[in-house]
Order: C-alpha cells, then sequence, then structure tokens
C-alpha cells in the first residue's frame, strides 16, 4: 500500500477499526480540518499523543455532522477505518491550520482460530461475573477482539500494542494472557471490597464445634 499524507487529529485515545469516536470540535484548526473532511469526504488520522507522537494511529472518517454550533463548534460522528503507521510529522500543513503526515495502512488480518476465541470469552465471561456487570455487557455480542480491549479495562499502553498488532490471532493471544494475570489481582480486589462493606456491621459466625 502507497504511503500518503493526511492531516493529524492528536489526541490521547486509541481508535480500534470499526469503532465509532464522537467527537466535539472547538479550536480553529480542527474546526478546519473538519470542515475539509465534511466538503471532500477524506479522512484524517488521530495519532496517540502520550507526552510525544506516536509512531501509529487510526485512520478516521467523518460519518455524520451531528450539530454545528453558532461559533463554528461541531458534533461529529467519526469511524476508524483501519491502523496507520506514521512515517512523519508536521507541526502544520502548507497553507493549513492543522498538522499531517505520511502515513501507510496496517494490514488487518482475520485469521481467528475457533479454541483460542472460545479461551478468549470464556475468560472475559468470567472477568464480567466478577465485576457483576452482566447486565450491561454481554460478550456474546462481541465478533472480535477489538471490540473487547475497551470493554475490559485495557490500559492505553496495551490498546496501543494491540493497534499494532496485524493479525486478529495476536491480539486474542495478547488478550487472553492480559486476562489470565488480571482476574486474579479482580477478584482479589472484589473480595477486599466486599469485607469493606461487612466493616461496622453485624456479622453471624457459627460456634465452634468441639
Amino acid at each position: 500500500m502507497a504511503k500518503r499524507v493526511v492531516p493529524f487529529f492528536p489526541l490521547k485515545l486509541v481508535a480500534f477499526p470499526g469503532e465509532q469516536v464522537n467527537l466535539h470540535i472547538f479550536e480553529p484548526r480542527y474546526k478546519q480540518l473538519i470542515n475539509e473532511c465534511l466538503e471532500s469526504n477524506q479522512t484524517f488520522v488521530i495519532p496517540l499523543f502520550n507526552e510525544m507522537i506516536r509512531d501509529f494511529g487510526s485512520e478516521m472518517k467523518v460519518e455524520k455532522l451531528v450539530k454545528r454550533y453558532p461559533t463554528g463548534e461541531m458534533d461529529v460522528i467519526t469511524r476508524c477505518t483501519n491502523a496507520v503507521q506514521i512515517f512523519s510529522f508536521q507541526e502544520k500543513l502548507e497553507s493549513k491550520l492543522y498538522a499531517g503526515g505520511e502515513v501507510e495502512p496496517i494490514e488487518n488480518i482475520h485469521d481467528q482460530n475457533p479454541e483460542q476465541w472460545q479461551e478468549l470469552r470464556t475468560l472475559a465471561k468470567r472477568l464480567i461475573e466478577v465485576l457483576k456487570m452482566e447486565s450491561t455487557f454481554d460478550v456474546d455480542l462481541v465478533e472480535n477482539s477489538f471490540e473487547l480491549a475497551h470493554k475490559l479495562g485495557l490500559s492505553l499502553e496495551q490498546e496501543y500494542d494491540m493497534l499494532q498488532m496485524v493479525r486478529e490471532s495476536q491480539r486474542q493471544s495478547y488478550m487472553i494472557n492480559h486476562l489470565k494475570r488480571a482476574l486474579p489481582l479482580v477478584s482479589e480486589m472484589e473480595r477486599a471490597k466486599e469485607k469493606i462493606k461487612m466493616n461496622g456491621h453485624f456479622q453471624h459466625h457459627d460456634p465452634l464445634n468441639f
């Protein structure tokens, strides 16, 4: 795939392919960027900004202008089309207010393994049960690791790691390892919270039988 120069909208977030991101646009440079996207149907890239611009980001398409304010501010719905690798950064593109740079799309290989996927969903369900979130999140409705990632509390750095992975099988292995490490810690925290709730309450103890 050919490299090309695109506008940048640096943010402290990772958007995965297929994910919807709602944005409120208020800075002049990004008003210009989004207006141009609306006029020409062009895309822009959200590079992860975490103390500095990182080497990978999310290519976004503006799907809908929800509201335009008298000030020129906007509410827009955007969606990630694919992940990209970033090769250069310009603080301002020529004759523009916003930044940009050269990017290249990352391949996304759908090589899901049924056994691995089942293991990941089983671990995810166990975490949801421990957190008592069954009523708010149905794991059976999720189709891939990207959909699970934000729901299961990965850190920004872990999400960034996943964004760079080209294979679904890689991402599933990564999340399985994460959940295997996280589950014992989360379970212990939940038990501690239950003990704290009991403090100050009358508790029933069975007498010892000698």
